[in-house]
């Protein structure tokens, strides 16, 4: 009886070794790994492209740091003079969630647009900075667009959807309106906001503030105006647009944005690699170990 004590004893924990490193393999397939784009300190990762000069100018110190957030601001200016701005992130993307808190402040810059007062967003399947000359004023992209309430009382939604140089299919038809407001509240004041985008290709897009969906739309192309002084090679009419940068954006208004962290999910879609994530929804095999 004693031998059989042993034995059994003995096999529960070959078993308990045999299978133990189960338990975190299939836990860490379901942990997210959160990529953070700004770290709380400085711009590293990140090219600014403000118009009328080269990528890599951050003309008057536009876009800075401040108390741990990215900061927008004009006390360099003397006049906005159109001078659209946007800093991009270091690398593209194509199927991901991002997430961030942004908040209004201060005053416009003299001379901003009516229609730019408390009025930023984050542009994304933007093209690359580099390939933007001196004149263009936004990139080719989608627009998750921010807006502040106004004096007026008025409401005044945030979490829209625009397309510079794009379209995109709403409600299951194809909608060239260049912006479309989202079902969002109206947020007054300085307070932070929470949004966050979940970009699937050109598939399937939806809009979160505060984390409720406010807006979906799909089938994202090339195409439309409300963009000037592009190439035009970098706007082929019709086709998908389903990758590309995530850039923050610079209107006329102050703004600053906190937080911002993306989950990634494009990669190995094979269970037996290590690197392989059950969340992923799209394949990246050279992503595979």
């Amino acid at each position: 009886m004693r031998e059989l004590r042993l034995f059994s004893f003995c096999a529960m924990a070959g078993a308990v070794l045999l299978f133990s490193p189960v338990a975190p393999a299939q836990e860490s397939a379901d942990e997210e790994e959160w990529i953070e784009l700004f770290n709380g300190r400085d711009l590293v990762g990140w090219t600014v492209k403000i118009r009328g000069y080269e990528a890599g100018d951050n003309y008057a110190n536009t876009f800075r740091v401040q108390d741990g957030a990215i900061t927008v601001a004009y006390d360099g200016y003397e006049e906005f003079g159109e001078r659209f701005g946007h800093m991009f992130y270091k690398e593209p993307f194509s199927h991901y969630r991002l997430r961030l808190e942004y908040r209004f402040i201060g005053e416009p810059a003299p001379g901003t647009p009516d229609w730019a007062i408390r009025n930023s967003g984050v542009m994304f399947h933007a093209q690359a900075p580099g390939t933007m000359p001196p004149a263009q004023d936004f990139p080719i992209s989608l627009e998750f667009q921010f807006l502040g309430g106004l004096d007026d009382g008025e409401p005044r939604p945030t979490g829209n959807m625009c397309s510079p140089g794009t379209h995109v299919e709403y409600q299951g038809k194809f909608d060239d309106t260049h912006c479309i407001d989202s079902s969002a509240p109206t947020f007054r004041g300085d307070q932070w906001v929470s949004a966050e985008v979940l970009v699937l290709g050109d598939e399937r897009i939806v809009h979160y503030i505060n984390g409720e969906a406010v807006i979906e739309y799909a089938n994202t192309t090339y195409g439309g105006g409300v963009v000037s002084g592009h190439r035009e090679e970098m706007k082929p009419e019709g086709e998908s647009l389903s990758t590309g940068y995530i850039a923050l954006q610079s209107e006329g208004h102050p703004i600053q944005f906190r937080r911002i962290e993306l989950l990634n999910l494009e990669g190995c879609m094979e269970p037996q690699a290590s690197s392989y994530k059950s969340y992923f929804v799209a394949s990246d095999p050279a992503s595979c170990r």
